[in-house]
């Protein structure tokens, strides 16, 4: 993965930024402390990717306070989950923002251009998992990755996921989500030659646990490359996916 300080020192090498500019870049002040919260700065150098606010338990003022010092410091797309329809409106208010509201995500400024190697596939067993797909996909988008929506392919019909096998065969990772039994992941574990991410949904009736039998189900896969995040936990699986899809030979 292409780091901010690799792309920096490149920079330095191509004659394109100087060693001043390029040591005052690296040296600043790796966090901001605005009392209620501490932004990290240096995430972008240090992963890749910079930092991404997360909504649940934030006031409105708090989330917007984090933007602004976001901004402050050159971040250019910033990523807000699991935020509510009352905090995006007071935010909206105050910056200009994309709010998707099935998935509980906010984008400030403009998408990245798509640098992974390959595509990411999000796929769902059933309608009702695409709310945590929109999270995973949307997710994937805003760390620069061209992704592919396979949506209500589940193991009910399984006709409906051997028509889409093109789409599966040629992606670099895959993240298949599912309640109920949580089957899709094993499925699709057993037809794909790249990493699949598998992640349980709450859907289901009274026996699935709120997505605790999915989530059994997955970590129990007897296909190999499967890798389990937790409970609708579109994030996770998403940014994973966008790690993978970035990997350069080290």
């Amino acid at each position: 993965m292409k780091t901010e300080i690799k792309t920096i020192l490149e920079a330095v090498k191509d004659g394109k930024m100087s060693v001043d500019h390029a040591l005052l870049t690296i040296k600043k002040e790796p966090f901001a402390d605005i009392g209620y919260a501490k932004v990290d700065l240096h995430r972008g150098i240090r992963q890749g990717m910079p930092e991404v606010i997360y909504g649940a338990g934030k006031t409105p003022e708090q989330i917007v306070g984090i933007i602004e010092k976001m901004k402050q410091n050159g971040q250019s797309t910033i990523l807000i989950t699991r935020l509510s329809s009352e905090s995006a409106e007071h935010i909206k208010k105050l910056h200009d923002m994309d709010y998707y509201v099935d998935a509980k995500i906010g984008i400030i400024g403009q998408m990245p251009p798509v640098s992974g190697i390959g595509k990411i596939v999000v796929a769902t067993g059933g309608t009702s998992d695409i709310p945590v797909a929109e999270e995973a996909a949307l997710t994937s988008e805003a760390h620069g990755n061209e992704v592919v929506r396979l949506y209500d392919i589940g193991v009910a019909g399984l006709h409906r996921l051997l028509a889409h096998l093109d789409e599966i065969m040629s992606a670099s990772v895959i993240i298949a989500i599912a309640g109920m039994e949580g089957a899709l992941a094993s499925v699709i574990g057993g037809l794909a030659d790249c990493p699949v991410i598998a992640v349980p949904t709450s859907a289901g009736y009274g026996a699935s646990f709120h997505g605790l039998s999915a989530l059994l189900s997955m970590l129990n896969s007897c296909a190999s490359g499967v890798s389990v995040v937790n409970i609708d936990n579109g994030f996770g699986a998403g940014y994973l996916a966008s790690m993978i899809n970035h990997m350069e030979a080290k």
